[in-house]
């Protein structure tokens, strides 16, 4: 190999290193970490109470299995058991919703760990704190969101 292909190398590896530390550096969160231990604790409590209540659509769908296992829905009328069907159809929809929620708030959790949180994946900017207070699983900022719709 040439000297000349051997500096080219190592001129691009060099680049490449300056390039990574400064996307490590923008992918830093903009928040200090009592900051992020208060989003922190935003998050576990709407974590918590969506654990309750996928526990509670949980039950409800067993139950129906229950029910209509041991053959209670056959001597209802026609009617009743497509409404009783609908509803269960609405509630394993709002369970798998509620799932998919909780998969946003461990991921919201994760980037607080590894100091990434309040970074807008589109753009790169600091989301308001305002923001994740409302929505602190987001990963847009208000501007990209509405950009985005």
């Amino acid at each position: 190999m040439s000297m000349i292909n051997t500096c080219k190398i190592i001129l691009n590896q060099k680049a490449m290193s300056f390039k990574e530390k400064d996307d490590q550096n923008r992918l830093k969160s903009p928040y200090n970490d009592d900051e992020l231990m208060y989003f922190r604790d935003i998050i576990l409590k709407k974590r918590d109470e969506t654990v309750q209540e996928l526990e509670i659509l949980q039950k409800s769908i067993a139950e129906f299995r229950e029910n209509s296992d041991n053959g209670s829905l056959h001597s209802s009328h026609m009617a009743d058991v497509s409404m009783d069907v609908q509803l269960q159809e609405k509630k394993y929809i709002l369970h798998n919703r509620t799932r998919k929620f909780l998969r946003y708030l461990d991921a919201a959790l994760g980037r607080i760990e590894n100091k990434t949180y309040g970074i807008c994946k589109a753009r790169g900017t600091k989301i308001a704190k305002g923001r994740l207070e409302a929505v602190p699983h987001t990963q847009l900022s208000i501007e990209a969101k509405l950009k985005h719709q």
